[in-house]
């Protein structure tokens, strides 16, 4: 496993445009945590005033997809990281830029270990997202496959 991680935002910049249109930009990520960053932008408002709910989920799903990426980017000649389920709580308005932190819930070993084993792993990346005051709106987990390929 890579242990150097810092090309991880510049990759899901390129690979990702949503991710390039939305503004969003990483501060840490390692194999287990990422941090990201939404701006604020009216044309991204909804009817009250804050991030639409679909740009506040993009940010925490892309903040889980990259803690992924950093955990299992050397896999990615055998096996290709999707998306099984999500789960996603608004708890209180979100308004102006949002921070997304994403925590891998497993030892990347462990799941690397199952796909060396031949079966698809799953793994879960929990997501907290605050405002800019520090307070928390968003609580989501996102339950990760690696689809190995045939």
């Amino acid at each position: 496993m890579a242990t150097d991680t810092s090309w991880v935002g510049a990759a899901m910049g390129q690979s990702v445009p949503w991710v390039r249109e939305a503004g969003i930009t990483f501060d840490e990520t390692t194999p287990q945590r990422c941090t990201a960053h939404l701006p604020d932008a009216a044309q991204r408002h909804n009817h009250v005033g804050g991030p639409h709910a679909a740009m506040i989920f993009g940010l925490g799903e892309t903040a889980s997809g990259a803690v992924g990426l950093a955990a299992f980017g050397a896999t990615m000649d055998r096996a290709t990281p999707l998306v099984v389920s999500s789960e996603i709580a608004y708890l209180k308005l979100a308004k102006g830029p949002l921070t997304a932190v994403a925590v891998l819930d497993r030892d990347p070993a462990d799941v690397l270990a199952e796909l060396d084993a031949g079966t698809r792993p799953e793994f879960t990346v929990g997501v907290t997202i605050t405002d800019a005051e520090g307070r928390e709106t968003t609580r989501m987990t996102v339950v990760w496959t690696l689809r190995p390929h045939r």
